[in-house]
């Protein structure tokens, strides 16, 4: 199944159909070839779901290279978004590498559902600079069960993207970051771009959006609930307590085979 959240696209593999159990390895190189744009489907990525005794089911997320990631919040609502398809069950439990998460149906219109998705609590550090050459720039961590870097900007640059990829490599971020730029636009309102870990410049990130929103938050630039405009559309995060919540869509774009020579 492929599906897209905010044009964050994703594809969704049930490994209880594979014949046997595949190593880490299989599907790092399976996942790079079926995401790949020109001679695969094309996605930011894959989650690989399994049977769990205790959620509804349990997924691996994996990147568009190869690499694992903890949780994407968008490939999480897809998930959700199919097995509201196949089972008609408005409240879906997911096993994430980042824990356990609740998603619950708000909406849906034909094949787009949206979804609330309870993301846990978030953990936002002190500001850091990070040294770009004889320049640094200054962003804020913030862990959301994956790491991110967030910051904040007056306007996106033409190079943001180079800025983006630099900052990536630095020494500082020795397990990868996603980095957010964002801009503020009044105290429930921000724009936002997003560079990820596996990936490159992606139209929208859940967990990304949080983390925006989260970082403005702490930094009382913004107040929840906060609406997290991208390219791909818009999502909104609050926060109840220490809990972060995220409302967005997710729509079911095809169902299909892929050959396998």
């Amino acid at each position: 199944m492929k599906a897209s959240a905010c044009g964050n696209d994703f594809l969704l593999i049930d490994c209880s159909q594979a014949e046997r159990t595949l190593a880490l390895t299989e599907i790092a190189v399976f996942t790079r070839r079926i995401c790949d744009r020109h001679d695969g489907v094309g996605a930011d990525g894959v989650e690989w779901m399994r049977p769990h005794p205790t959620a509804d089911v349990e997924i691996q997320l994996i990147n568009a290279d190869g690499s694992e990631a903890e949780i994407s919040g968008n490939g999480t609502r897809c998930v959700a978004a199919y097995l509201y398809s196949e089972r008609r069950t408005e409240k879906t439990t997911i096993q994430t590498g980042a824990g356990l998460k609740t998603c619950v149906l708000t909406g849906q219109s034909q094949s787009e559902y949206e979804f609330e998705i309870e993301m846990g609590s978030a953990a936002v550090e002190a500001e850091v600079a990070v040294k770009l050459g004889a320049s640094e720039v200054r962003g804020i961590p913030v862990s959301m069960g994956n790491p991110h870097y967030v910051i904040f900007v007056q306007e996106f640059s033409e190079n943001w993207r180079d800025k983006a990829a630099e900052i990536q490599r630095s020494s500082e971020f020795k397990h990868g970051v996603n980095l957010e730029m964002v801009i503020i636009d009044g105290k429930h309102d921000v724009k936002t771009r997003f560079f990820e870990r596996g990936v490159g410049e992606t139209k929208s990130s859940g967990t990304g959006s949080c983390a925006s929103a989260v970082a403005a938050m702490a930094t009382g630039r913004a107040q929840s609930p906060v609406r997290v405009h991208a390219e791909g559309g818009t999502q909104t995060v609050r926060k109840q307590g220490n809990s972060v919540f995220l409302r967005g869509t997710a729509r079911l774009v095809c169902r299909g085979e892929f050959f396998v020579s």
